[in-house]
């Protein structure tokens, strides 16, 4: 779709964001917004997230999308692409917003996803073409993350985070701020923790802000559809574990939701560590674990 350029006084510009203070002038679109789009929470969050922030962010964003809810963020690396990558396997609604021009994609490696949402949902900008992705027209970006959306809700970020920002813009233009709690031990959940403890509201499950954003009713889905899903999950999860050898349980078992080191491991199972190391290949292979950094094993949440 070729991207073109609505104005303030166009019929398609987004409701929401007429409203706020200052709205721009003109938006640069690839793709299409409908009228549904009114209906949206922004989900940011920290470039540099952890193993929690990405799953949190993907995860939020495929049950938002899931409930009919256009799914708004700035597709940067970290928590922006995880929900984003969260609404489009869901096959929902995702608005990226730009803070350069189309013809600079940022970052980079972006431009499958920009495709996809582009394809499916809308890529806008409100700078032209030929603008390049520098610093300062990220936090004028945030503004419209943020205005067109009924709220935001900070998945991870750290006490320098932009996401930061965007929260204090959307308090500013009356929305609702959400934050998800992380561990007070964890940097990139400071700035989270920070946000809760001034008045965002501390959000466990996207129920959470359907329900304070008064939007249960939302369910595009076909009826049913989201418990055969979860059903599924579950079957699989189960028939995939009860096919495991008596080792593999063992080596399963002394990993957690928390990352896990490899000597704990071994000391854990009681299995020689050449023996442990083939079996956390299958499970790697059986989508069960994840090896993160550090020689470290976690829990893949199926």
């Amino acid at each position: 779709m070729a991207i073109r350029k609505i104005t303030i006084d166009d019929p398609e510009y987004p409701k929401l964001l007429k409203n706020i203070h200052k709205p721009p002038k003109q938006l640069y679109i690839n793709g299409k917004l409908l009228e549904t789009d009114e209906v949206a929470v922004a989900l940011v969050g920290s470039r540099r997230a952890s193993l929690y922030g990405i799953e949190m962010g993907e995860k939020f964003g495929y049950e938002l999308a899931l409930r009919g809810v256009t799914v708004v963020s700035g597709m940067a690396r970290g928590i922006d692409t995880a929900a984003h990558r969260g609404a489009l396997k869901a096959k929902g609604r995702t608005i990226a917003v730009m803070g350069s021009g189309h013809g600079y994609i940022y970052p980079p490696q972006n431009k499958k996803i920009y495709e996809e949402i582009a394809r499916t949902g809308a890529v806008i900008t409100e700078f032209v073409d030929d603008m390049k992705p520098e610093p300062y027209n990220f936090p004028q970006r945030n503004r419209i993350i943020s205005g067109l959306s009924l709220g935001i809700v900070v998945i991870e970020a750290a006490k320098d985070s932009g996401a930061l920002i965007t929260a204090s813009l959307a308090a500013e233009q009356g929305r609702e701020v959400f934050a998800l709690p992380g561990k007070i031990s964890s940097g990139t959940s400071s700035g989270a923790n920070a946000l809760i403890k001034d008045g965002a509201m501390l959000v466990q499950s996207v129920d959470d802000i359907l329900e304070e954003l008064h939007l249960h009713e939302i369910n595009p889905a076909a009826p049913g559809e989201k418990d055969a899903k979860d059903d599924i999950a579950r079957m699989t999860k189960a028939y995939i574990y009860n096919s495991l050898t008596a080792e593999e349980r063992k080596i399963y078992k002394a990993i957690s939701d928390e990352p896990v080191y490899i000597d704990d491991v071994v000391a854990k199972a009681g299995i020689g560590q050449a023996d442990a190391f083939r079996i956390l290949l299958s499970l790697q292979l059986k989508k069960l674990i994840l090896e993160v950094p550090g020689k470290q094993y976690v829990r893949k949440d199926n």
